[in-house]
């Protein structure tokens, strides 16, 4: 099933970053058209002063000026390459380098300078939805890598029913299932904890008692 696109930007928060000449007049009020208010972060020493845990995902487009070297440092996923909120990419000289700049900044959409009207839609769709699209991807990735790993644990934990109880493998994967919708959690955590349960030395009073009275001898 396709995932819903996001169409209306209405209660946004675009974040520029540019030196405030004068070809962000017609974002900001294309943006306003569109619901979305606009802030532009002071820039100290060519550093714009931005709070990264201000930054809200569901919230917060970051538009960045590309002639701006080194303007903004925000941390990107090493395993998704996406930032915190969506970026936009103001694209000026169309040098290499700078698009480059913007692309390890995490840009899922670029809208040239001088910005015209007509333009910023398109930009503000692509963005926030590519940007939207590879967050969800990277989670289904991540949850199937975790469940990928988790596989071992269902399979060590077979092996341990099989050779404890005398089941059949059939037998000791139903009754790891049943136990884990019981326990309301997924077959590869249930395995795991199972797993540590059983590899945990028994605490038993009787054991503790014996070695304690042994020990008194």
């Amino acid at each position: 099933m396709m995932p819903r696109l996001l169409q209306n930007f209405r209660g946004g928060r675009a974040l520029i970053v540019s030196a405030r000449g004068g070809s962000e007049t017609a974002l900001e009020t294309t943006l306003a058209k569109l619901g979305v208010t606009s802030e532009y972060p002071p820039l100290v020493d060519g550093k714009a002063q931005i709070d990264p845990a201000s930054l809200q995902a569901e919230r917060d487009i970051l538009f960045i000026d590309g002639d701006l070297e080194g303007a903004v440092a925000i941390e990107v996923d090493p395993a998704s390459r996406l930032p915190p909120v969506p970026v936009i990419g103001l694209v000026g000289v169309e040098a290499p380098s700078r698009l480059k700049a913007l692309v390890n900044l995490g840009a899922t959409s670029f809208l040239r300078k001088p910005v015209h009207g007509g333009a910023v839609y398109t930009s503000l769709f692509m963005g926030i939805n590519q940007f939207l699209l590879r967050s969800e991807m990277n989670d289904r990735i991540q949850d199937l890598e975790l469940r990928r790993r988790g596989r071992r644990a269902v399979v060590r934990s077979i092996i341990l029913l099989m050779q404890q109880d005398g089941l059949d493998e059939d037998s000791a994967y139903s009754q790891l299932r049943r136990n884990s919708m019981r326990a309301r959690q997924s077959l590869e955590f249930y395995c795991d904890d199972f797993l540590s349960r059983r590899a945990r030395p028994p605490d038993s009073p009787e054991r503790t008692d014996g070695v304690t009275k042994k020990q008194a001898m």
